[in-house]
């Protein structure tokens, strides 16, 4: 099932960089209010970790969740209105940046709670695996979660039940501001080792490797085997939050940053491709999302009175409040 043709691996990569770079220039003319957390410079992960799945897979991102959404094939369009709370988005405006799903290709959301991805797939994965289906499940989290006691949980849960879940730590080396070597003893892949994970570490920049590691675990985990664990080594390139950009925190050093944007995974995989391709992909990956901003421009902002729709599973429509 593995999606292993260099031309769509990059036109992944580069829609996610152009879709963060114009969500970026949108939280500064006001359009996505609160800011946004840009997933530039790791785009290399979602992209290879989501070749390798196929179409009835499901996963769960992080706080820094665009990429992981547009990585699993969701219209850019749709996820830009979402940004920008109109009611085309994927979750009518209400999810934004943090909370994106889109249930019709298996993301069963962004997630602002560190750590939480890992609950909601292993349950999710066992659901479907008690049904008799084929399913394989992904949980992204950041190197500020492991030591958060409900992604070990799902870590001894998944591995109790054999449960086939995929386990991506993209290890930016920072959790918001703090050093990973100041917040995690021990390394990553212990963790996995704690509960008898396999666990390989992997170059996040690169996007055809991550791609290469995550079919190999894929196969495995579909083939019978339990959950697995990749750490990616990554560097976001952009801050934490667009917060930063106001308030110019300084905990990474200038001689740092120049490193890590260095190794670019847009740049990486391009140079797979030749001239001739990676221009009509940029071509391609451009217009698209100009048409994404359009539409999300265009589109409407939600009703007031519609605030409480949606809160009910039922359908039940609350009752306002009384003077």
């Amino acid at each position: 099932m593995t999606d292993d043709d260099p031309v769509r691996l990059y036109r992944t990569v580069r829609l996610i960089r152009r879709f963060e770079e114009r969500a970026v220039e949108l939280v500064h003319a006001g359009q996505i209010v609160g800011g946004i957390h840009p997933y530039l410079g790791q785009e290399g992960i979602a992209a290879g970790v989501c070749a390798a799945l196929g179409a009835d897979d499901v996963l769960a991102g992080t706080h820094r969740g665009h990429g992981h959404v547009l990585a699993r094939g969701a219209d850019p369009a749709r996820m830009l209105a979402e940004l920008c709370g109109r009611v085309t988005g994927l979750n009518a405006g209400r999810g934004g940046s943090m909370h994106a799903a889109d249930l019709s290709i298996g993301v069963l959301g962004a997630n602002a709670i560190v750590g939480a991805s890992g609950a909601i797939i292993t349950g999710a994965v066992w659901a479907h695996r008690r049904r008799g289906r084929d399913t394989v499940g992904v949980s992204f989290f950041g190197d500020g979660a492991v030591n958060e006691g409900m992604l070990l949980e799902a870590f001894n849960l998944a591995a109790l039940w054999r449960v086939p879940v995929l386990f991506v730590c993209e290890n930016n080396g920072y959790a918001t501001t703090m050093p990973v070597a100041g917040a995690v003893a021990g390394s990553i892949a212990g963790r996995a080792a704690a509960f008898d994970l396999p666990a390989v570490q992997v170059d996040g920049q690169d996007p055809e490797t991550v791609r290469v590691a995550a079919a190999a675990a894929v196969d495995r985990m579909r083939a019978g085997g339990g959950p697995e664990l990749i750490e990616a080594r990554t560097y976001r390139f952009d801050a934490h939050h667009t917060f930063e950009h106001a308030v110019r925190l300084d905990y990474r050093p200038p001689d740092e940053v120049t490193r890590g944007r260095a190794r670019d995974p847009v740049r990486i995989q391009g140079e797979r491709l030749s001239d001739t391709d990676r221009a009509a992909v940029d071509a391609e990956v451009e217009a698209t999302v100009d048409a994404a901003v359009r539409f999300a421009l265009a589109s409407p902002e939600p009703d007031p009175a519609d605030a409480l729709t949606y809160l009910y599973a039922s359908g039940l429509t609350a009752r306002t409040g009384g003077g």
